[in-house]
């Protein structure tokens, strides 16, 4: 996997929604931190509100890629962002360009979350049938109590859960739609005002016995119950994103087989037979670096 990808700009990892040290057993970014740094690429973990909307942790973002430029001398950032993180990165991207070189979103909701949609619809008395909003709540407060980290940033996670709505996200795409697709599963513009965008995401197996072991893992598992609340992209999601909900700029692939948490360690959820998660951001630290990034 190693390779020489040291890229002009230094690269920000961007964490999404409940932004945390570790999960479980594993520290968030680690094996991607650790891999790009081999490859030769400055790298850098920016720590977010775990829950605010998208503008709040933009502007947390904002100011700390200035510490960083401030600290290596440089004059851009490349960004990627993981789920709600790359709507932080593309906030940046649209108030400050001449500070950022590139974003990629990786199972970033760039066009909202069904599921984000169907909690909200859960949250709502009388909107749902108290079973299934129950069992939605449920299998939302497991997947959480995974989650944990050291956070003394201002959280709301009400403005997060209605920043990662199709509602949400759409007004949001109004203020800021560089390098979104016009057409829906389509591609967009890569270079927009000098900083240059791309994607990726992965998607579930259709069916649980193409999984072999990942089946029994909880993390997998919790994923691929949401997973059963998307309606418009039902079959074609990684267990909390859309497949296309998830393009923005030069799409790189969008069916990958992974899930939500897989794409960025895959200790976290799935693991594939074919797929190395963590190579893919060599092979993306490589791109950017072929295109003076």
């Amino acid at each position: 996997m190693q390779r020489n990808a040291n890229t002009q700009y230094p690269v920000l990892l961007v964490h999404g929604l409940f932004g945390f040290d570790r999960i479980g057993t594993f520290e968030l970014f680690h094996d991607v931190k650790q891999a790009l740094r081999n490859a030769g690429v400055r790298v850098f973990v920016p720590h977010l509100s775990a829950t605010h909307s998208n503008e709040a942790r933009g502007e947390q973002l904002l100011a700390q890629i200035q510490r960083v430029l401030d600290g290596t001398g440089t004059a851009k950032v490349n960004l990627i962002g993981h789920s709600q993180g790359a709507l932080a990165a593309r906030y940046v991207a649209a108030v400050a360009p001449q500070s950022v070189a590139s974003v990629t979103s990786v199972s970033g909701p760039n066009h909202g979350s069904e599921l984000a949609d169907f909690l909200c619809k859960a949250l709502e008395p009388g909107r749902l049938p108290e079973q299934i909003a129950e069992t939605v709540a449920t299998l939302f407060a497991d997947f959480l109590s995974l989650l944990s980290g050291h956070h003394r940033l201002p959280q709301s996670a009400v403005a997060a859960l209605n920043a990662l709505t199709t509602e949400g996200v759409g007004e949001f795409n109004d203020k800021y739609p560089q390098g979104l697709p016009k057409t829906w599963g389509g591609k967009g513009r890569e270079l927009v005002n000098g900083v240059r965008y791309y994607s990726w995401s992965g998607i579930l197996p259709d069916s649980v016995l193409n999984e072999g072991m990942n089946a029994l893992g909880p993390v997998h598992g919790f994923l691929r119950s949401l997973s059963r609340y998307f309606i418009t992209e039902a079959e074609q999601n990684d267990g909390m994103v859309g497949r296309y909900s998830s393009h923005l700029g030069t799409v790189i692939r969008s069916d990958y087989p992974l899930d939500h948490l897989a794409v960025i360690s895959p200790s976290a959820g799935m693991i594939s037979k074919t797929i190395d998660p963590i190579d893919l951001y060599v092979q993306h630290a490589a791109r950017l670096k072929k295109a003076g990034l």
